[in-house]
């Protein structure tokens, strides 16, 4: 994963350049990874995890197809 950069300009306050930089990383799912990384999971519970999802998913598109 690239690093995350902001340029602060000259004059620009330092809570503005941190504001960008949250949105930064917001939007690229940093901080969702790392979560996701902070303590470990069975293969058994990833793959539950990942069905439900599915399951949710697959019930939305059944609603909006009504």
């Amino acid at each position: 994963m690239p690093g995350i950069e902001v340029t602060v300009t000259d004059g620009e306050p330092i809570d503005n350049a941190l504001k960008r930089f949250k949105r930064l990383c917001e939007q690229s799912g940093l901080k969702a990874e790392i979560r996701r990384h902070e303590y470990y999971e069975k293969p058994s519970v990833k793959k539950k995890r990942k069905m439900e999802i599915a399951r949710r998913n697959a019930r939305r598109k059944m609603k909006r197809n009504r």
